[in-house]
């Protein structure tokens, strides 16, 4: 049977017209950043958000004073192992730049349906970004915020870790700040893991850490040697995120010693078979079976000794943008 029991025909010498996308990299979040929108998400995050966060997660913070001093807006690049990360972040992060904040989230993810992109949109002031390819339209939406005014959130690890080890880092967050001028300041999160690893999904209570690190700033510009500029910042940001790490497991003084030395133990773990790298981040945790609250151990026993890397960040940071 024809029209009306069936689609109907497209004469083949009339052109279609643009399919609109509104989904994914496509989705309009100017909406979210609007006063009422903002008035609103404020109210949330302060009555309902960040004090249910603060109860699941438990967070310790330390080293907001290393960049107290900045007034610029700031690109926070953080590990990612936990959906948890982003809205934790977003409640201990200070209101100073809390407020004029918003987060990189995978397009694919977090934006491929409706109700996902308006709620990310609302309650995190998300930003579709394309974690697949580099896309000019994110690119440009991302540094058109920042130079607005915006604080930025971002994970360059690309996703969350799989197996509570660390991942390569891409050079997005390192790219922008050499874009704009701005500056990174790396955080590391540990225990998140534990309470929603990925593939989780119930929540467990437990507490959970959160480091700040010194700011890192690459000079804008945008010829070839800007690029270098951007790709050796990327490296430096996967070594400081490392070297936070190691100051959760040790202290202050230790990890400084070993970062200056270039022996801070990677993130990404020992280059080894799946049950080596299990083992390893199981003894670098305490023996709490690989939840990844403290990647990077280099505790007696930790296990990376053996098999680990020296150095966190030799790998060439790849295309992939950094995101959700």
């Amino acid at each position: 049977m024809g029209f009306p029991f069936s689609a109907p025909t497209w004469p083949g010498t009339v052109p279609r017209p643009p399919v609109e996308r509104t989904l994914g990299v496509d989705y309009d979040s100017e909406w979210a950043r609007k006063y009422p929108a903002r008035v609103a998400r404020s109210v949330v995050q302060d009555l309902v958000a960040s004090p249910l966060v603060r109860a699941v997660a438990r967070p310790s913070v330390t080293g907001l004073d290393r960049f107290a001093h900045l007034d610029e807006p700031v690109i926070f690049a953080a590990n990612h192992s936990s959906h948890v990360d982003a809205p934790l972040l977003v409640s201990v992060i200070p209101s100073r730049w809390r407020d004029d904040l918003f987060v990189g989230g995978a397009a694919d993810y977090f934006f491929d349906t409706r109700i996902k992109a308006v709620a990310f949109a609302f309650l995190l002031n998300a930003v579709p970004i394309e974690r697949q390819r580099v896309s000019r339209d994110s690119v440009g939406r991302v540094e058109e915020l920042l130079e607005e005014g915006w604080s930025l959130l971002i994970f360059p690890e690309g996703g969350r870790s799989p197996d509570g080890w660390g991942q390569p880092h891409s050079a997005g967050a390192a790219w922008l700040s050499a874009r704009t001028g701005l500056p990174i300041v790396p955080v590391y999160v540990s225990g998140t893991r534990e309470i929603l690893p990925k593939g989780g999904t119930r929540l467990r209570p437990g507490r959970t850490t959160v480091t700040f690190g010194r700011p890192l700033q690459a000079s804008p510009d945008g010829s070839s040697a800007g690029s270098a500029a951007a790709r050796a910042l990327a490296v430096e940001l996967e070594r400081e995120m490392a070297a936070l790490a190691d100051e959760q497991s040790t202290d202050w003084w230790t990890a400084r010693r070993r970062a200056a030395a270039r022996t801070t133990p990677p993130l990404t773990g020992p280059d080894a078979g799946l049950w080596r790298r299990s083992w390893a981040l199981g003894a670098s945790s305490g023996g709490s079976g690989g939840s990844g609250r403290r990647l990077g151990d280099g505790r007696r026993g930790g296990g990376l000794r053996g098999g680990g890397r020296r150095g966190g960040g030799r790998r060439r940071p790849g295309d992939r943008w950094p995101v959700d």
